[in-house]
């Protein structure tokens, strides 16, 4: 018995001491004022900056597809989905932090030192189990976080189209990647301190206007809420709202990123209750006042008033998504760093330059791809659906299938799971569930909207749901070639009344003029 209590506690001191190199390094130093403003905006590695890291990560740009997302799928059906979601999303990345915690103890009782090596989600697979598995988490994972920046840009032409529309969205694509490539410049997820601060406060700001907008509002004239309709537009709704919650392909590094890395484990929870708070409100809001106008329009800003309210919660998105791209794109940094030798670099330049390439093909697809919206359900369903949900559970389940292992683990599962069987069961339920639900119905779903858009838009096309440009003014045929007036009559013919406007329309006929309208008058803007 004395001998079993003895191993726990080694467990337990073993457990506690993962991660904390850099709280030991820095025990005994003095901290100058300059060092300590450094830690406060730049150096985070607490429970609290990684909640700030896993809330501001996982809604983005997503939060203004949620309303088109409740379209497809219908009030009841919308809100149930965000709560399951969230709940399975919340397990996978408990999941994922007990198979970091594992991995780490286990390379660190063989006096592994990783100061200054990021540990990643495919190289805890590896450790764990072997090198297929390894193979098949870094084709997953980097190319959901390829896509998912792909997102943030598209995301960010089409935010930035509602304020100004003199480039069109394609334009506008060129000029945020360009942006966005300075992302390469910020070493790790612990440097992310004050902008993970920041982007929360932007999607609560953003959640909030769309809610309250859309209260004030009220409902359109005519207004139907007519979803669900079609299995396809269903499914596809759900993945959208499976992608929402599988923000969590980037848990492994913000917990690396933690000076105690094992405290992370209801941390994700936390996140997503406060996520909640911010995704059902305003989509159910945005719903109500709107209907069925949102399934043609997937970015809920389209149908709000252009207010000073609305152009600033556009501008904080931008923002934000200059911030989430550099969250799905510094683990693609990291991977390619240690694919040509550069992670162990001391130079941030140096490192900087390497990580440029990486930018390249995420621009080239948002410009091919700008499908805002149909392309979050075609990622959910087709990677996030493995990636973040069934990966992580098939690997629990392997990883602790032996009678050994079991015994060993770091951290066994608590007794309210119901201990291994408990886990097993519900692992067995959320890997059935997402495949047949998210892969499979969600992936015939959202493929065939995704090809709809590519056969209705085209690859490359230039503004994506931009509203039709204007028909050019044509002058009638026997009408001399005359100085459009700023004014128009619309005067019915054999009648003596008219409307009196101020937006440009083609000339009248002359014979639609009552006889004391001469032309001179007309054209003085009378």
């Amino acid at each position: 018995m004395s001998s079993t209590s003895n191993h726990n506690d080694d467990k337990i001191v073993e457990t506690v001491m993962v991660g904390r190199y850099i709280e030991m390094e820095n025990e005994g130093e003095k901290k100058t004022a300059k060092s300590r403003f450094s830690s406060l905006l730049w150096h985070g590695g607490s429970a609290y900056d990684a909640w700030f890291s896993c809330a501001s990560n996982q809604v983005a740009q997503v939060l203004l597809t949620l309303p088109y997302s409740f379209s497809q799928l219908g009030m009841l059906s919308g809100i149930l989905f965000q709560l399951l979601y969230g709940l399975m999303g919340s397990w996978t990345a408990y999941l994922i932090s007990i198979l970091y915690v594992e991995y780490r103890t286990r390379k660190e009782r063989e006096k592994v030192d990783f100061r200054n090596h990021v540990i990643q989600w495919f190289e805890v697979l590896e450790g764990l189990l072997g090198k297929h598995w390894r193979n098949v988490g870094l084709v997953f994972n980097c190319t959901f976080l390829l896509f998912g920046s792909v997102i943030q840009l598209i995301a960010c032409a089409s935010n930035i189209y509602y304020i100004n529309d003199k480039l069109d969205k394609r334009t506008w694509t060129y000029i945020f990647g360009a942006c966005c490539a300075t992302t390469v410049f910020i070493p790790s997820f612990r440097n992310y301190r004050i902008w993970s601060f920041l982007g929360l406060l932007m999607t609560t700001y953003t959640a909030w206007y769309l809610a309250i907008a859309a209260l004030l509002h009220g409902q359109v004239d005519g207004v139907k809420h007519s979803g669900p309709t079609k299995p396809v537009l269903y499914f596809t709704g759900a993945t959208n709202i499976l992608y929402t919650f599988g923000g969590h392909a980037v848990t492994v590094e913000i917990m690396h990123a933690m000076w105690k890395p094992q405290k992370f484990k209801a941390i994700y929870l936390l996140a997503t209750a406060y996520v909640l708070t911010l995704t059902l409100p305003s989509a159910a809001t945005v719903y109500w006042a709107f209907g069925d106008k949102l399934l043609e329009r997937s970015n809920a800003f389209a149908l709000l008033p252009r207010t000073p309210f609305r152009d600033a919660a556009v501008v904080l998105m931008l923002i934000h998504q200059f911030i989430t791209f550099g969250f799905a794109c510094t683990p693609l940094y990291f991977v390619w760093e240690k694919a040509i030798g550069l992670h162990d670099c001391e130079s941030l330049c140096k490192r900087a330059a390497a990580r440029l390439p990486v930018v390249v093909p995420i621009w080239f697809l948002a410009i091919i791809f700008p499908f805002f919206g149909p392309i979050n359900s075609a990622v959910g369903s087709l990677l996030v659906s493995f990636t973040v949900y069934i990966i992580p559970a098939l690997a629990h389940m392997f990883t602790f299938r032996s009678g050994h292992a079991r015994e060993n683990a770091v951290e066994p599962p608590p007794r309210y799971f119901g201990r291994w069987i408990g886990v097993y069961i519900i692992n067995m339920v959320i890997v059935g569930w997402v495949f047949v639900v998210g892969f499979g119905f969600g992936g015939w779903a959202s493929m065939t909207n995704f090809i709809h858009q590519i056969n209705t838009f085209g690859l490359f096309t230039k503004c994506y749901q931009c509203p039709p440009p204007l028909p050019p003014i044509s002058l009638p045929v026997n009408t001399p070639a005359v100085a459009p007036s700023p004014f128009s009559y619309n005067i019915a013919p054999n009648s003596t009344q008219f409307t009196f406007s101020s937006s440009p329309s083609p000339s009248p006929s002359p014979s639609y003029l009552p006889p004391h309208f001469h032309h001179h008058h007309y054209h003085h803007g009378h």
